[in-house]
Order: structure tokens, then C-alpha cells, then sequence
């Protein structure tokens, strides 16, 4: 649906979704924040939304056909699919605010990390898709359909079956070692990885001059290529999010729904200050 350009704009500066009419009894979406392990927390999704969050992760085991909702293959129950926890909800809201998870927007990211294997997980998973494809962005090889909510497969990920697909509901999550590949943003349009396997730095004091530009010149690598950017295993601090949020890290991966949705709003705020 038409989006009024000023508000994507200043939204994007601010990391915060700006509609030209915002609704007072929804929360202002965080185009930046990122709920990891959804799931773990007492109202997985709701809990999410209800902090303004523009994108969540669901982990994923396929069992007798059908997808459990765990960290852990031992914890999996049958009264937590994927349907049920994520996509059932999400499907009533995009209905309740004609095509988009918030009032106006903006896109919503359900990112499904695949515990078991990864082609028979996708297997039962492309299938269950079709259902709510009236929702799903849409994938080809050279060309992106956004609709209300992306879908990126992380974890086990199918990629080679994946990009064989001539049309389909779901995209790849990247590792930084594929922005020196071939595989497009149609295919790969997000950038993850491991903090800890990049950068020493632990929030801590300052970030030191040769990391920090070593984020930024990741960044604007992903950037220049038309993918968004993600870490995680990183300290899930202040200081943290504040280095990212400066180099312009596009996710911002977090268990503190509350922490993320404070720093980020006090952030807007402050950039709204005459200077």
C-alpha cells in the first residue's frame, strides 16, 4: 500500500516508522528492533508488538510433519507450531490493518531459524506458506514484491533449493562472508553474524578506532548492496546498541524488549532536538 514518503524518510533517520497519521492506541513501530527468541518470552509475538517491534525470530523444529516452535528439540510441544505462535496472529492483524502488521506500516520481518534438517523443514514449510501468501513478500530471482511481512530463513537454511525457486515466500539470511558473493539481495536481502567472531569489543569502555570502522565499512558494504545488517551474540547493552545504531546497523538484535524499545524511542527523541 502507498506509503507517504516524508514520514518513510524522517522514520528512517529516526529508527522509528513515522505513518502520516499515527495511531494513538498502537505503539510507534521500531524499524530497528528485533525481538531474538521470540518465543521465550511469556506472550511470544504479542509481547513483541505491543513494544513497537518491527521484526521477530521463531525457532523451528519439524516434527511428524508438523513446526514446533523451541530453542531446543526436547522442549517442543504440539500446541506450539508456527502457525498458532506466528503466523495465524500475524495473519489477523495484516487483515485488521488492510496489508501491514501495524497501522500504515511499515514491513514486518518474521525471521525462522530452522533447527532440524533443513530440507525437510522447508519442505513442510513451503507448503504451509501457500496458506498465507495473501501476506508474504514475495521472492524472484531479480525482483522483490514487499508485502506486510517478510519471511528470512536462518539456521539450517535450504539455500541451494532455495534460490531454485522461480518464485516463492521466503528469502535467505546472509553471513558477512556473502557480500563477496554473487547471490543477489533478491535472494540474501540480510546480512547476520556473530559479533564475537568479528569484533573484541564488549561494551566495555570505548569501541576502539580499528573496530569501529571496521563496522561501518561492513555496514555500508551491505548497504550499497541493498541488504540489511544484524548481529547477534553481542552484549545486550546500552553502549552496544548505541556503536550500532551509529554505524547503522539496520536490526538490532535483543532479549530486553523493554531496553530496546526505551533506548530506541529516547534516541528519536533526542534527534528531534534543535541542535
Amino acid at each position: 500500500m502507498p506509503k507517504p514518503a516524508l514520514s518513510v524518510c524522517l522514520g528512517a533517520l529516526l529508527g522509528v516508522w513515522l505513518p502520516a497519521e499515527p495511531c494513538a492506541s498502537a505503539p510507534r513501530p521500531l524499524i530497528n528492533a528485533h525481538a531474538h527468541n521470540d518465543y521465550e518470552h511469556p506472550r511470544p509475538l504479542l509481547d513483541a508488538l505491543d513494544h513497537g517491534f518491527c521484526s521477530v525470530e521463531a525457532d523451528i523444529y519439524v516434527v511428524e510433519g508438523q513446526l514446533l516452535v523451541a530453542h531446543d528439540r526436547a522442549d517442543v510441544s504440539k500446541e506450539r507450531t508456527l502457525q498458532a505462535l506466528y503466523l495465524d496472529p500475524i495473519l489477523a492483524r495484516v487483515k485488521k490493518n488492510k496489508g501491514t502488521v501495524y497501522p500504515q506500516g511499515p514491513e514486518f520481518t518474521l525471521l525462522i531459524d530452522i533447527k532440524s534438517n533443513a530440507e525437510e523443514t522447508y519442505a513442510v514449510l513451503r507448503e504451509v506458506l501457500q496458506k498465507y501468501s495473501e501476506m508474504l513478500t514475495v521472492f524472484r530471482p531479480d525482483k522483490t514484491e514487499t508485502r506486510g511481512v517478510t519471511i528470512i530463513l536462518s539456521g539450517n537454511r535450504p539455500t541451494t533449493t532455495v534460490a531454485g525457486e522461480s518464485l516463492r515466500y521466503v528469502s535467505i539470511d546472509g553471513r558477512l562472508t556473502d557480500l563477496a558473493g554473487t547471490d543477489t539481495r533478491h535472494l540474501i536481502p540480510l546480512i547476520s553474524d556473530n559479533w564475537a567472531n568479528h569484533f573484541h569489543w564488549r561494551g566495555v569502555g570505548p569501541l576502539p578506532e580499528d573496530e569501529k570502522a571496521k563496522l561501518k565499512r561492513m555496514v555500508e558494504q551491505a548497504h550499497q548492496q541493498g541488504r540489511r545488517v544484524r548481529f547477534w551474540a553481542a552484549p545486550d547493552t546500552l553502549a552496544v546498541w548505541g556503536e550500532m545504531s551509529e554505524a547503522g546497523v539496520d536490526l538490532l538484535n535483543t532479549d530486553s524488549l523493554a531496553g530496546l524499545q526505551r533506548f530506541l524511542r529516547q534516541r528519536a527523541a533526542r534527534a528531534q532536538l534543535p541542535h
